[in-house]
């Protein structure tokens, strides 16, 4: 079953709590401080992989946890830091934010993406000891991985998508230019996935078609089995508009045509600007005057028309011969740029309790709530402080603080985000 489509929810590991310990030697009088520093989690990391060609992995495992790091230890030996969980998925696989939509990464180079950072290992009280704090009896705990909740979206990587209704001879043109062998049969929606095969044109020349289940009126809004598959067309950089010019089933190919490209153009509205080329097939079965009417039609909207007859290969040259002249034009294949975090306005937080430990005049402030607005905030972007230093005072941090004791010049510590109180 073709599967381009998945929700999961994964979690970075948390880093390892730093050591409290003090070095004891025989002859050695205050041996001091050594404790050791944790580990860092583990980070989620997607990598492509061209054996995999659907999510359907996804179907059955839908949490991925990545390792936890290692607490320190006496004798400042530090934590080992746990090894990263990489999730592999196919070529084209774009990674959203499942509750905003955001694109995260979009998997179509060989580089890998790391999509939650795993949680840096807390310090050991070898690093809070001072002239005047000489026997630090705390240390840091390690800070939580990264979590969220990710939908994988597979938008196939294709240089030209066949698109049309059902059963006017989209797989059987594919199937004639290229090594794919899609089911092929006299009635609709033999296509039940897209179909890439490789077009090959002498040396060094070749391109990738998809055949895109075939589309009905009201695709858009899900009509069909079409619908499910016009994401593949978003990274088409040319397509292809197969029509019956004989209007054997009773249709008229004006109205095909017409509906189709509204259907493009209500799913996204760029699709109605992509280059497009008509091919008009089942030509043996029109008349000399259908295909002239239907070719003057289409020319008089700008397009380029070519009559084909796919299953004798009759026209196909002509076709695929404009085909590579219109891709040595055209810009390579799309590629979905990642998104910056939208700044939640304060008042959507979801607040939560707040405890600060004061510990030698550092104060420890844990807020696990505040951990998703943490990852939001760019700190070199003066307006993105100032919305920070907005969220600590409305949400009650700073009231906190005041509770606990903490002075102008203190030191505050915030899931590793260290920085000294001012009133």
């Amino acid at each position: 079953m073709f599967i381009d489509i998945a929700k999961i929810k994964v979690k970075a590991g948390d880093g390892g709590d730093g050591a409290v310990s003090f070095h004891r030697e025989k002859y050695v009088a205050a041996g001091g401080p050594d404790g050791g520093d944790g580990g860092r989690g583990g980070s989620i990391v997607f990598q492509v992989d061209d054996n995999l060609s659907t999510l359907a992995d996804f179907r059955y495992k839908r949490k991925y946890v990545a390792q936890r790091g290692e607490n320190g230890r006496g004798k400042r030996c530090a934590g080992k830091s746990a090894p990263d969980l990489v999730i592999r998925v196919p070529r084209g696989t774009v990674v959203k934010d499942a509750d905003t939509g955001r694109v995260i990464a979009d998997l179509s180079g060989d580089e890998p993406q790391v999509i939650a950072k795993g949680g840096r290992g807390g310090w050991g009280n070898t690093h809070f000891a001072t002239p005047t704090r000489q026997v630090p009896r705390f240390s840091k705990p390690g800070t939580p991985g990264e979590e969220l909740e990710v939908q994988l979206e597979l938008k196939l990587l294709a240089d030209v998508g066949l698109v049309g209704f059902p059963n006017v001879g989209k797989s059987t043109l594919i199937s004639v230019v290229s090594e794919a062998k899609p089911n092929i049969a006299n009635y609709h929606f033999t296509t039940l996935s897209p179909v890439l095969g490789v077009v090959r044109q002498g040396e060094g020349r070749s391109f990738v078609m998809a055949d895109i289940p075939g589309l009905i009126e009201g695709a858009w809004q899900g009509v069909g089995l079409g619908h499910q598959f016009l994401r593949h067309v978003e990274r088409c950089r040319l397509l292809v508009h197969v029509v019956d010019v004989s209007g054997s089933e009773g249709r008229d190919p004006k109205e095909d045509f017409r509906i189709i490209n509204e259907e493009l153009r209500k799913f996204n509205p760029e699709l109605a600007e992509r280059p497009m080329l008509v091919a008009g097939n089942k030509c043996d079965l029109a008349t000399e005057e259908q295909v002239r009417d239907f070719k003057a039609f289409v020319e008089g909207q700008g397009y380029e028309f070519y009559p084909l007859m796919a299953p004798i290969q009759e026209g196909v040259g002509d076709l695929l011969n404009a085909i590579s002249r219109s891709l040595a034009q055209l810009p390579p294949i799309r590629r979905f740029e990642a998104e910056a975090p939208v700044l939640q306005p304060i008042e959507e937080l979801q607040r939560g309790q707040v405890e600060v430990q004061d510990q030698d005049g550092v104060f420890f402030v844990k807020a696990p709530w505040l951990l998703p607005t943490l990852r939001t905030v760019n700190f070199d972007d003066s307006e993105s402080l100032q919305y920070f230093q907005r969220v600590l005072m409305e949400t009650g941090v700073i009231d906190a603080l005041r509770a606990a004791g903490c002075q102008e010049g203190d030191t505050v510590d915030l899931y590793d985000l260290e920085f000294d109180f001012v009133e």
